[in-house]
Protein backbone atom coordinates (compact mmCIF):
# COMPACT_ATOMS: atom_id res chain seq x y z
CA UNK A 1 0.00 0.00 0.00
CA UNK A 2 1.49 3.16 -0.81
CA UNK A 3 -1.59 5.82 -0.71
CA UNK A 4 -2.72 8.08 1.98
CA UNK A 5 -5.06 7.16 5.00
CA UNK A 6 -7.26 10.27 6.46
CA UNK A 7 -9.63 9.94 9.28
CA UNK A 8 -12.71 11.64 9.13
CA UNK A 9 -11.49 15.14 10.23
CA UNK A 10 -9.06 14.95 7.17
CA UNK A 11 -6.03 14.28 9.27
CA UNK A 12 -3.08 12.02 7.85
CA UNK A 13 -2.77 8.62 9.31
CA UNK A 14 0.99 7.71 9.88
CA UNK A 15 1.68 4.25 8.58
CA UNK A 16 4.07 1.10 7.39
CA UNK A 17 2.87 -1.68 5.32
CA UNK A 18 5.10 -4.34 4.78
CA UNK A 19 4.47 -7.55 2.79
CA UNK A 20 4.70 -11.42 4.03
CA UNK A 21 7.98 -13.53 3.71
CA UNK A 22 8.54 -17.07 3.89
CA UNK A 23 7.43 -20.17 1.81
CA UNK A 24 3.88 -19.05 3.03
CA UNK A 25 1.95 -16.12 2.25
CA UNK A 26 -1.03 -15.60 3.66
CA UNK A 27 -3.00 -14.71 1.23
CA UNK A 28 -6.09 -12.59 1.70
CA UNK A 29 -5.13 -11.42 5.27
CA UNK A 30 -3.94 -8.46 6.78
CA UNK A 31 -2.50 -7.52 10.12
CA UNK A 32 -3.18 -4.27 11.57
CA UNK A 33 -1.19 -3.05 14.79
CA UNK A 34 -2.61 0.07 17.27
CA UNK A 35 -0.06 1.06 19.80
CA UNK A 36 -0.96 2.10 23.11
CA UNK A 37 -0.37 5.35 25.21
CA UNK A 38 1.93 8.22 24.22
CA UNK A 39 2.98 4.99 21.99
CA UNK A 40 3.41 5.27 18.27
CA UNK A 41 3.84 3.29 14.75
CA UNK A 42 7.52 2.88 15.74
CA UNK A 43 7.68 1.98 19.02
CA UNK A 44 9.89 -1.01 19.32
CA UNK A 45 6.59 -3.62 20.48
CA UNK A 46 5.11 -2.31 17.14
CA UNK A 47 8.27 -3.06 14.75
CA UNK A 48 8.72 -6.32 16.39
CA UNK A 49 5.82 -7.90 16.22
CA UNK A 50 4.90 -6.79 12.41
CA UNK A 51 8.42 -8.35 11.85
CA UNK A 52 7.68 -11.43 13.15
CA UNK A 53 4.20 -11.49 11.38
CA UNK A 54 6.02 -10.64 8.10
CA UNK A 55 8.48 -13.69 8.67
CA UNK A 56 5.09 -16.13 9.43
CA UNK A 57 3.76 -14.90 5.79
CA UNK A 58 1.58 -12.17 7.22
CA UNK A 59 0.90 -8.66 5.45
CA UNK A 60 0.93 -5.99 8.30
CA UNK A 61 0.14 -2.37 8.80
CA UNK A 62 1.95 -0.21 12.13
CA UNK A 63 -0.13 3.09 12.39
CA UNK A 64 -0.13 5.72 14.37
CA UNK A 65 -3.24 6.80 15.99
CA UNK A 66 -3.87 10.52 15.12
CA UNK A 67 -2.18 13.32 17.33
CA UNK A 68 0.31 10.69 17.62
CA UNK A 69 3.86 10.17 16.23
CA UNK A 70 3.67 10.99 12.47
CA UNK A 71 -0.43 11.08 12.00
CA UNK A 72 -1.47 14.35 12.20
CA UNK A 73 -3.94 16.21 14.66
CA UNK A 74 -3.40 17.12 18.45
CA UNK A 75 -2.45 14.28 21.22
CA UNK A 76 -4.90 16.31 23.70
CA UNK A 77 -7.94 14.80 21.46
CA UNK A 78 -6.59 11.40 21.68
CA UNK A 79 -9.04 9.24 22.99
CA UNK A 80 -10.22 6.26 22.96
CA UNK A 81 -13.89 6.91 20.97
CA UNK A 82 -11.76 8.82 18.32
CA UNK A 83 -8.62 6.42 18.04
CA UNK A 84 -11.78 3.89 17.22
CA UNK A 85 -12.67 6.10 14.69
CA UNK A 86 -9.24 5.98 12.94
CA UNK A 87 -8.78 2.40 12.96
CA UNK A 88 -12.61 2.30 10.99
CA UNK A 89 -11.04 4.61 8.30
CA UNK A 90 -8.19 2.28 8.10
CA UNK A 91 -10.21 -1.01 8.04
CA UNK A 92 -12.18 0.91 4.99
CA UNK A 93 -8.87 0.99 3.24
CA UNK A 94 -7.16 -2.28 3.75
CA UNK A 95 -10.94 -3.56 3.02
CA UNK A 96 -10.76 -2.69 -0.33
CA UNK A 97 -7.94 -4.98 -0.72
CA UNK A 98 -7.74 -7.62 1.65
CA UNK A 99 -10.85 -9.70 2.51
CA UNK A 100 -9.67 -10.55 5.89
CA UNK A 101 -8.42 -8.70 8.52
CA UNK A 102 -6.78 -8.97 11.90
CA UNK A 103 -6.15 -6.21 14.47
CA UNK A 104 -3.58 -6.26 17.21
CA UNK A 105 -3.83 -3.85 20.26
CA UNK A 106 -1.16 -3.10 22.53
CA UNK A 107 -2.58 -1.31 25.73
CA UNK A 108 -4.97 1.44 24.94
CA UNK A 109 -5.07 -0.15 21.59
CA UNK A 110 -6.43 -2.68 23.27
CA UNK A 111 -9.23 -1.05 24.15
CA UNK A 112 -9.69 0.20 20.56
CA UNK A 113 -9.60 -3.31 19.20
CA UNK A 114 -12.48 -4.21 22.01
CA UNK A 115 -14.34 -1.13 20.66
CA UNK A 116 -14.27 -1.52 17.24
CA UNK A 117 -14.60 -5.52 17.00
CA UNK A 118 -17.90 -5.45 18.83
CA UNK A 119 -19.56 -3.13 16.47
CA UNK A 120 -17.47 -4.05 13.03
CA UNK A 121 -17.38 -6.96 11.21
CA UNK A 122 -14.70 -6.46 8.97
CA UNK A 123 -12.50 -7.17 11.14
CA UNK A 124 -12.09 -11.18 11.78
CA UNK A 125 -9.79 -12.07 14.56
CA UNK A 126 -8.32 -9.48 17.56
CA UNK A 127 -5.54 -9.85 19.62
CA UNK A 128 -5.14 -8.02 22.44
CA UNK A 129 -1.61 -7.34 24.23
CA UNK A 130 -1.76 -5.98 28.24
CA UNK A 131 -5.59 -4.70 26.75
CA UNK A 132 -7.04 -2.24 29.14
CA UNK A 133 -10.65 -3.02 29.84
CA UNK A 134 -11.18 -0.32 33.33
CA UNK A 135 -10.30 2.71 32.06
CA UNK A 136 -11.44 4.91 35.09
CA UNK A 137 -9.05 2.56 36.88
CA UNK A 138 -6.31 3.11 34.96
CA UNK A 139 -7.12 7.17 34.29
CA UNK A 140 -7.44 7.03 38.39
CA UNK A 141 -4.44 5.13 39.02
CA UNK A 142 -1.81 6.61 36.69
CA UNK A 143 -2.99 10.61 37.02
CA UNK A 144 -5.45 10.86 39.22
CA UNK A 145 -3.44 13.69 41.52
CA UNK A 146 -2.50 15.61 37.95
CA UNK A 147 -4.90 18.15 36.94
CA UNK A 148 -6.36 17.94 33.49
CA UNK A 149 -5.00 20.78 31.26
CA UNK A 150 -2.78 21.89 33.90
CA UNK A 151 -0.31 18.95 34.01
CA UNK A 152 1.63 15.63 31.95
CA UNK A 153 1.27 12.36 31.50
CA UNK A 154 4.88 10.87 33.62
CA UNK A 155 6.69 13.77 33.93
CA UNK A 156 6.69 13.73 30.23
CA UNK A 157 6.08 17.43 28.59
CA UNK A 158 5.18 15.85 25.31
CA UNK A 159 2.07 14.21 26.48
CA UNK A 160 0.04 17.46 28.12
CA UNK A 161 -2.89 15.82 30.51
CA UNK A 162 -6.60 16.57 28.93
CA UNK A 163 -9.69 16.75 30.22
CA UNK A 164 -11.01 15.61 27.01
CA UNK A 165 -8.70 12.00 27.52
CA UNK A 166 -9.92 12.11 31.44
CA UNK A 167 -13.42 12.07 30.27
CA UNK A 168 -13.41 9.52 27.38
CA UNK A 169 -11.78 6.77 29.71
CA UNK A 170 -14.49 7.64 32.28
CA UNK A 171 -16.85 7.69 29.60
CA UNK A 172 -15.57 3.96 28.06
CA UNK A 173 -15.62 2.54 31.24
CA UNK A 174 -18.87 0.73 31.38
CA UNK A 175 -18.86 0.80 27.74
CA UNK A 176 -15.98 -1.49 27.01
CA UNK A 177 -17.39 -4.08 30.06
CA UNK A 178 -21.03 -3.62 28.66
CA UNK A 179 -19.40 -4.67 24.65
CA UNK A 180 -17.40 -7.90 26.00
CA UNK A 181 -19.70 -10.16 24.46
CA UNK A 182 -20.47 -8.90 21.54
CA UNK A 183 -17.23 -9.59 20.37
CA UNK A 184 -17.87 -12.69 18.04
CA UNK A 185 -14.84 -13.34 16.71
CA UNK A 186 -11.76 -15.52 17.30
CA UNK A 187 -10.15 -13.45 20.32
CA UNK A 188 -6.43 -13.84 21.56
CA UNK A 189 -5.80 -12.09 25.28
CA UNK A 190 -2.18 -12.23 25.77
CA UNK A 191 -0.78 -10.39 28.91
CA UNK A 192 2.85 -10.20 31.34
CA UNK A 193 2.53 -11.60 34.91
CA UNK A 194 4.73 -8.22 35.78
CA UNK A 195 2.45 -5.76 33.98
CA UNK A 196 2.13 -2.70 36.33
CA UNK A 197 0.34 -0.25 34.66
CA UNK A 198 -2.59 -2.77 32.55
CA UNK A 199 -2.74 -5.28 35.57
CA UNK A 200 -3.58 -8.78 34.15
CA UNK A 201 -6.87 -8.36 36.19
CA UNK A 202 -8.37 -6.84 32.63
CA UNK A 203 -7.73 -9.57 30.68
CA UNK A 204 -8.46 -12.08 33.20
CA UNK A 205 -12.23 -10.06 33.29
CA UNK A 206 -12.64 -10.75 29.91
CA UNK A 207 -12.08 -14.05 30.37
CA UNK A 208 -14.23 -14.92 33.19
CA UNK A 209 -16.96 -13.32 30.69
CA UNK A 210 -16.50 -14.94 27.94
CA UNK A 211 -14.89 -18.30 28.94
CA UNK A 212 -13.30 -20.59 25.98
CA UNK A 213 -14.80 -18.61 23.35
CA UNK A 214 -11.31 -16.60 24.32
CA UNK A 215 -7.79 -17.66 24.23
CA UNK A 216 -6.03 -15.59 27.67
CA UNK A 217 -2.58 -16.63 27.93
CA UNK A 218 -0.67 -15.25 30.64
CA UNK A 219 3.32 -14.30 30.05
CA UNK A 220 5.31 -15.39 32.91
CA UNK A 221 7.65 -12.66 33.96
CA UNK A 222 6.73 -9.98 31.30
CA UNK A 223 6.06 -6.00 31.81
CA UNK A 224 3.77 -3.90 30.12
CA UNK A 225 6.44 -3.34 27.13
CA UNK A 226 7.83 -6.93 26.96
CA UNK A 227 11.25 -4.95 26.73
CA UNK A 228 13.49 -7.92 26.61
CA UNK A 229 14.29 -10.21 24.08
CA UNK A 230 12.99 -13.23 25.85
CA UNK A 231 9.61 -11.75 26.41
CA UNK A 232 9.15 -9.88 23.00
CA UNK A 233 10.05 -13.54 21.65
CA UNK A 234 7.51 -15.14 23.71
CA UNK A 235 5.04 -12.57 22.65
CA UNK A 236 5.29 -12.94 19.00
CA UNK A 237 5.28 -17.18 19.16
CA UNK A 238 2.13 -16.79 20.75
CA UNK A 239 0.76 -14.37 18.23
CA UNK A 240 1.76 -16.20 15.51
CA UNK A 241 1.05 -20.08 16.64
CA UNK A 242 -2.60 -18.48 17.17
CA UNK A 243 -3.10 -16.70 13.71
CA UNK A 244 -1.83 -19.97 12.40
CA UNK A 245 -4.64 -22.27 14.04
CA UNK A 246 -7.68 -19.80 13.20
CA UNK A 247 -6.88 -19.56 9.57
Amino acid sequence: MDTAIQNEFDEVIDYSFASGLGDVHRDGWIVLIGHGLTGDKDRPISVNIARSLNHAGFDTLRFSFSGNGGSGGLFTEATISKEADDLDCIIQRVSETYPKIAYIGHSMGGAVGLLQASRDRRIDALISVAGMVHTRAFAEAEFGEIVPDAGIMWEDPDFPLSSNFMNDLSVTHQSLSDRIPSVGIPWLLLHGSEDDVVLPYDSEFVKRIRGDSVEYRILEGANHVFDTPEQMKQLTAEMVSWLREIL
